[in-house]
């Protein structure tokens, strides 16, 4: 049984591939012809196919176990992917945390439980740290009143172009705009709203504020709470900046402009950077019928490597046979137990 990593020669695939052949899978490498891709896979096979339909017919040829998607731009790319995997009998997963190819993604739920296959969208630290939170936060409890997470990654920068697929998701949150759940109803709200400088649990700071974010999305599903927020850190901590950001979107949301912003972006090359915090966080508070409140957190090492620890165990355990049938959101298939497997500390106040 093989396990395929799709884009593995980006920052995702090249740290995933490693983890999965300390465990003895059997890994193919797929991506767009380069040298980079030839370099690593010596020795092992590797399957050339530079989009989502020719990569969709190299799944139902090749028939993996399972798939793991790394190649980003998740609105076009997942659900095509995520299909072909159905239809050859496999399993797949992905990083997503967007507010479009998420919910398409799980959208495909009855799909992929007829099929037997299991379908895992934000298996990383976007999604996993905050849902944990919240799932250890409610275990045993009463559905909260509302609840608000908060996504503090701390990542350090690799020096590089920005790329197309970063460009596209960032372009996305402008675009997309604030959302919140209010009454059980997902709703517009203002991008950057409800600002809160947190006081981290190793004594560091950050400033969070809304965006739209599939850990919306998940940890309203994991709580069953009628109000939810959703707050990151890579927001603008700046007033004046978070201000800017609804009409930084409007303007973006026209056609022509969208595509000459997301391909300025694109070419941006970033500088190598350490980490800005010891430690990235996933936080949830929930507020319950009777006015109790609390919180949980969940503590990681650097953002990206989280990310790819998650992907690794849940595409292990997938080869193992351990999914359950259906389309989920990674604690909601394993648990917030996943989330220690991979490397995560939880803790409830």
């Amino acid at each position: 049984m093989s396990i395929w990593v799709l884009g593995a020669t980006g920052r995702v695939g090249r740290a995933v591939v490693p983890r999965l052949l300390e465990r003895g899978e059997d890994v193919v490498l797929v991506g767009r012809e380069s040298a980079r891709l030839r370099e690593m896979g010596v020795g092992r096979r590797v399957v050339i196919a530079d989009t989502a339909e020719r990569i969709a017919k190299a799944i139902e040829d090749g028939r993996p176990s399972v798939v793991i998607n790394t190649i980003g731009d998740y609105a076009e790319t997942a659900t095509t992917i995520a299909r072909a995997c159905v239809a050859a009998g496999g399993h797949y997963l992905d990083q997503a945390n967007d507010l479009v190819s998420v919910p398409r993604l799980l959208g495909l739920h009855d799909e992929a439980a007829k099929a037997g296959s299991t379908l895992v969208t934000g298996a990383g630290f976007g999604v996993l740290a905050t849902e944990a939170a919240v799932v250890a936060l409610c275990e045993g409890r009463p559905v909260p009143a509302g609840v608000r997470v908060d996504a503090v990654a701390s990542v350090a920068v690799e020096e590089g172009l920005l790329g197309t697929a970063l460009a596209a998701s960032i372009v996305g949150v402008l675009v997309t705009g604030g959302r919140r759940y209010r009454d059980g109803t997902l709703m517009r709200s203002r991008l950057g709203a409800n600002a809160r400088n947190l006081l981290l649990p190793d004594g560091e700071r950050a400033t969070t504020s809304e965006a739209p974010t599939a850990e919306l999305l998940a940890a309203q599903r994991a709580s069953g709470a009628p109000d939810v927020t959703a707050a990151t850190a890579i927001m603008p901590a700046a007033p004046a900046l978070r201000a800017a950001l609804p009409v930084a979107g409007r303007l973006v949301a026209l056609g022509p402009v969208r595509r000459f912003v997301t391909t300025r972006l694109a070419g941006i090359k970033a500088e190598a950077a350490p980490m800005p915090r010891t430690h990235s966080w996933g936080h949830a508070t929930a507020t319950w019928p009777d006015g109790t409140t609390g919180e949980a957190w969940l503590k990681t090492g650097e953002a990206m490597d989280f990310t790819a620890d998650v992907s690794a165990e849940v595409a292990a355990r997938l080869a193992r046979g351990e999914g359950k049938p259906g389309a989920y959101t990674p604690a909601a298939a394993f648990g917030p137990d996943l989330a220690v497997a991979a490397g995560g500390e939880v803790s409830r106040r």
